[in-house]
């Protein structure tokens, strides 16, 4: 495939986890591949893995937080890979703390990187995709965007925020019968160094809530989305369970969160210094697509769309309610 023909896409937050694992399957896939994150370390390390796919690729070091830069950046990504199909919002930061040890700043920085940081992406791929009316904005989501968990509130807020946000954004481009796709792929718990380089005030080393995911299966089911996106992607029987749970058992949820998923994100490893993370500056060492969890990952996951999802509790409930008259 010559370079002219090659399909664009520019993932924010390339630099490890899961935006890096997508950056490896995208180029595999043949894309010309834009990189966004914010440090310099992590976007050089990612290029170099590309090389091996032969494509072209462009790393830009932005803080998606910065919306004239993110914009400005996507400009030149434009003029410099080509047109730009796809764009993955997969940028996050977050700190493992309970409620009543957080500062304001702290909630301030999660959701300007999370929740501010996805909408200057989107709205960054709007001014390039709306002049064609075509292309794909992937939203990398979570159960947490459903669900949230103790000891992460800031993090849960702004993924809620995002959900709000594409929902609204949705409607609006359906409104305008644009040709712009949106899609949100929820995911479940998943191996990225997130765990070693967040802020972390709970004295103990943190670990997903299990069972947790290889990033690939992340990349694969971000990658599979491109061609027919659906509204919502949900990956994982966890994820799946912790949305139609929090719809129908929200009060339970909550009782069952409050006893497994405090103690559940922490290891029994011994004390542990509360560490600065990555929330305001980048952590150079560690910028990888996977983190310490490899051993226990799954290479596998089930995906279903939002309404396969609904499709299924409504036939389920037919046949309940035909069984039961």
């Amino acid at each position: 495939m010559n370079d002219v023909d090659r399909p664009v896409v520019v993932i924010c937050g390339a630099s490890a986890g899961v935006g890096r694992a997508s950056a490896h399957a995208f180029a595999a896939a043949g894309y010309a591949v834009g990189l966004v994150a914010r440090s310099d370390e992590g976007l050089a390390q990612t290029v170099e893995e590309l090389l091996s796919y032969n494509v072209k690729t462009l790393a830009i070091s932005v803080d998606v937080a910065d919306a004239e830069a993110l914009a400005q950046a996507a400009q030149r990504f434009e003029a410099e890979l080509g047109a730009v199909a796809v764009w993955v919002n997969s940028a996050m930061v977050t700190v493992f703390s309970p409620v009543e040890q957080l500062l304001p700043d702290e909630i301030k920085r999660v959701t300007e990187v999370t929740y501010l940081g996805t909408v200057h992406g989107t709205m960054a791929a709007l001014s390039l995709m709306r002049p064609r009316n075509r292309g794909v904005i992937i939203q990398v989501g979570s159960a947490l965007a459903y669900r949230a968990i103790p000891l992460q509130a800031a993090y849960c807020g702004a993924k809620f925020a995002v959900r709000g946000f594409t929902d609204s954004l949705r409607c609006e481009l359906i409104h305008q019968g644009s040709g712009i796709k949106l899609c949100m792929v929820q995911l479940p718990a998943i191996n990225t160094p997130q765990f070693d380089w967040a802020r972390n005030k709970l004295g103990k080393q943190v670990q997903p809530v299990p069972p947790i995911h290889d990033p690939q299966v992340a990349a694969r089911a971000i990658l599979s989305v491109v061609n027919a996106p659906p509204r919502e992607l949900w990956l994982g029987m966890t994820t799946v369970k912790a949305i139609m749970g929090t719809l129908l058992f929200p009060g339970l949820l909550d009782r069952l969160m409050a006893r497994n998923a405090w103690s559940g994100q922490m290891t029994g490893d011994a004390e542990l210094t509360p560490q600065a993370g990555n929330l305001f500056d980048p952590v150079n060492g560690v910028h990888e697509v996977r983190g310490r969890f490899t051993r226990n990952s799954r290479q596998r996951a089930w995906a279903l769309s939002a309404s396969r999802v609904s499709a299924i509790v409504v036939i389920t409930a037919l046949l309940v309610a035909l069984l039961l008259f």
